[in-house]
């Protein structure tokens, strides 16, 4: 009988499921016995994957397994690169700023990171937002909050190109960039866990922007996400554990920030906006509410704390700014972005 080593050999130039297979082998072995992928066969692996080339009892193996055993940032850089390899098209313009949105929690109140990116936009930085939020069931999808603004939801990266280079601001709903990274993140329900796509989502970073905002639910994804960036030559990142694992602050506690300024890793904290906090929440709001705050049909202070001290951090971000003198000249610039917006 052959061994195990035997069975799953196999070379880059193998059939795509002989090759998935050996990459299973190498993961599942057990104690002792497997090890993480490199980069490189973690970019084989997932390329067979979204080129539907894999056996789907292959993409079920792979998904738990790494859940399972957690993606290290290789595999996550791996993973990354394959995804990068479906986008179809980039903008003129390269955004200054990729923020995607790939809700954690099942529920949240209402996307205030939006209005926010909208406030960076407005600045005069392009912002690609990307996601899909397959879990909320209580609070407003991203999707949804941005068609009641009235803005366009583009379904090619093309148009959303175009779109981005007209007006700075451009949503990407994940289905336009890939109908299967979409499938696979949908798979949550079906193997009752998520999945490394979850993380490589959050830097897919398409039309390859300088520096991203990345939220996450868990603190201990905030390491795993800045040293794949770093892997993928990321400049300038920040991630925060936001609400519903957006990159988005609460006025009501210090925020720790995890970043890349310049490729060098910085940890820093800033200060509440208005008063240290218990833990409360934002109250929850549905779509109006939501869209006659950022008209000024409506007043909502913590709300509007939330949009403010959210666009600061960005602004921070994409200045490759530090420091407690930097973040109050951000908050100052992103309370005057507020004042202005309809004027």
């Amino acid at each position: 009988m052959a061994s195990d080593v035997e069975t799953v050999t196999a070379t880059l130039d193998s059939p795509p499921r002989q090759r998935m297979a050996a990459h299973l082998a190498a993961i599942g072995r057990g104690p002792g016995r497997s090890r993480p992928l490199t980069e490189a066969e973690a970019q084989d692996a997932f390329g067979i994957i979204l080129s539907g080339e894999a056996d789907p009892m292959q993409v079920g193996a792979f998904l738990l397994l790494e859940r399972y055993r957690g993606e290290t940032a290789a595999e996550l850089a791996g993973m990354i690169r394959a995804g990068r390899a479906v986008v179809t098209a980039a903008p003129a313009t390269r955004p200054a700023l990729d923020w995607p949105s790939y809700a954690a929690g099942k529920t949240r109140g209402a996307p205030w990171f939006l209005l926010s990116a909208l406030l960076v936009a407005r600045a005069g930085h392009p912002v690609l937002m990307h996601g899909i939020n397959v879990r909320v069931t209580e609070g407003i999808e991203t999707e949804d909050a941005v068609r009641a603004l009235g803005l366009p939801v583009p379904e090619t990266p093309a148009e959303a190109a175009g779109i981005l280079d007209a007006t700075r601001f451009a949503y990407l709903p994940l289905r336009a960039v890939s109908r299967t990274l979409t499938e696979l993140m949908e798979l949550r329900p079906v193997l009752g866990l998520r999945s490394p796509v979850n993380s490589a989502a959050r830097l897919l970073n398409p039309f390859a922007a300088k520096a991203s905002f990345v939220g996450v639910f868990h603190p201990a994804y905030q390491d795993l996400h800045r040293d794949t960036a770093r892997l993928l030559g990321q400049s300038d990142l920040c991630v925060v554990k936001g609400a519903g694992g957006e990159a988005e602050r609460t006025p009501l506690k210090a925020l720790s920030l995890q970043r890349l300024v310049a490729g060098e890793a910085l940890d820093e904290t800033v200060p509440p906006i208005v008063g240290e906090g218990r833990g409360e929440r934002l109250a929850r709001h549905d779509l109006e509410h939501f869209r006659a705050v950022w008209t000024g049909a409506a007043e909502d202070p913590p709300a509007e704390a939330t949009v403010v001290g959210t666009a600061a951090v960005a602004l921070a971000v994409i200045a490759g700014d530090s420091g407690e003198a930097a973040h109050a000249r951000h908050l100052e610039r992103a309370a005057a972005l507020w004042r202005e917006r309809n004027g």
